[in-house]
């Protein structure tokens, strides 16, 4: 993780919103971190403060904060990012502090939070805090509540977490090109009591969608639904990682939707539990046991489950094309067409020509064919046993007897005891 200790020397960015300086007076701003790297960070251990069981952010990482006279002091950094969505891919994209999504920002129910926001976009933009009790002039949509965020300006807001729980935030200012271009990121909020529901792995991840042209970089912002890139925190399938869980442990995973539709998302090998929305925790009698939970747009939702089960089990959207990368959407049916012929009389002409899809789309898992530049296929990804076959959102929860409390390291293949995989059967 770098910093940015001289970011502001010298720079016009230090002037804060002349609407907002009252309460934070001229205190130096906090350093602002910036992360390059897309791996799962460590989950950032509170240094002061509350305590509380921090959250790991799935291919992300947590804003480390610091204290001053009683606030929690954090500082976002808005601007152009470069985000590899897949290895042989790169987006650019926008964010926050190096990233797209942006740092999770993790705090305690009471909590007194000061966030500074700097704009090193070429327009303007603001912070709107999604689900968080707030005064009205801290709700961050321009022109409504403040005045926009202008370039090279640092606003800040200031409010107290008055309940525990998982929300977003993201822009109200061209909200519909800042959101598609990757502006978005999570707050939790720890309860004031550790010992309120706890568990022992406490995962979160934001749903995004991007519309990017095969052999292009930067995503198409007036699209509406046609998105071909599905993606979890701004990663598709095979770079997302495992969510990797001790044998027994309770996990908790917090799931934000911020593409532009719903995701009945599907967890295999255990059944599990709503216990939050973005309103609050569910109580324990109006839970109910599911496999597979659809969010909607706008919304968060949190499960948990013991994972019991030893195994690499599969964690993805049920919307089959949401599990596919760079998908064509035109593209005709083949299945039956005999095109032998045709392929003959193609095959002088090109020579690497490959019949496709009068079968189905199975060959495409293990094809390599030649892509565009800065292209992910469609389907893509290999297992223990063999090509995957898929793309997008997918990964696995990859749960292991013996692992440390604090070991979230891709601990490899699941080696399945003797005679439970399923095989052909021979008579």
């Amino acid at each position: 993780m770098a910093t940015r200790r001289d970011f502001l020397r010298g720079s016009s960015a230090a002037f804060l919103g002349a609407a907002l300086v009252s309460k934070a007076g001229a205190a130096s701003l906090p350093e602002a971190p910036l992360m390059e790297s897309a791996a799962t960070q460590q989950p950032y251990l509170p240094p002061n403060g509350r305590p509380y069981n921090p959250v790991a952010t799935l291919n992300g990482w947590t804003a480390p904060w610091r204290m001053k006279n009683g606030w929690k002091e954090f500082h976002l950094i808005a601007e152009p990012v470069k985000r590899e969505i897949s290895p042989g891919m790169i987006a650019n994209l926008w964010g926050y502090n190096g990233q797209s999504p942006g740092p999770t920002l993790e705090c305690v129910e009471g909590d007194k939070v000061r966030i500074f926001v700097t704009n090193k976009l070429p327009e303007h933009t603001t912070i709107h805090w999604h689900g968080v009790l707030l005064p009205n002039g801290m709700d961050g949509v321009g022109g409504l509540n403040q005045p926009q965020i202008q370039p090279g300006k640092t606003f800040v807001y200031e409010f107290e977490m008055k309940k525990s729980g998982t929300f977003m935030y993201h822009p109200h200012a061209d909200e519909m090109l800042q959101m598609a271009m990757g502006m978005m990121g999570f707050i939790v909020v720890h309860p004031k009591n550790p010992r309120f529901m706890p568990v022992d792995r406490d995962f979160v991840f934001l749903l995004n969608a991007y519309d990017v042209d095969p052999g292009s970089y930067t995503p198409k912002v007036s699209t509406m639904l046609d998105f071909n890139l599905w993606t979890w925190n701004s990663r598709a399938f095979p770079g997302i990682d495992p969510l990797v869980c001790r044998l027994d442990d309770r996990v908790r995973i917090r799931i934000g939707n911020l593409t532009m539709t719903n995701h009945p998302i599907h967890l295999h090998g255990v059944d599990f539990e709503v216990t939050g929305t973005d309103g609050g925790w569910v109580p324990k009698s109006a839970r109910w046991p599911e496999v597979s939970i659809d969010i909607a747009v706008g919304q968060m939702r949190a499960i948990e489950f013991i994972a019991n089960a030893p195994g690499d089990w599969a964690f993805h959207c049920h919307k089959a094309h949401h599990t596919m990368n760079a998908m064509g959407h035109n593209v005709p049916t083949m299945i039956g067409v005999d095109q032998r012929g045709i392929a003959k009389k193609i095959n002088k002409l090109v020579p690497e020509y490959m019949v496709m899809g009068e079968k189905g789309m199975a060959d495409m898992g293990e094809m390599e064919m030649p892509l565009p530049e800065n292209t992910l296929p469609m389907m893509t990804g290999t297992g223990p046993y063999g090509a995957i076959e898929m793309g997008g959102m997918f990964t696995t929860v990859k749960v292991r007897k013996g692992l440390a409390r604090d070991d979230y390291k891709d601990p490899g293949w699941y080696k399945a005891p003797p005679g439970t995989v399923a095989s052909e059967y021979k008579a």
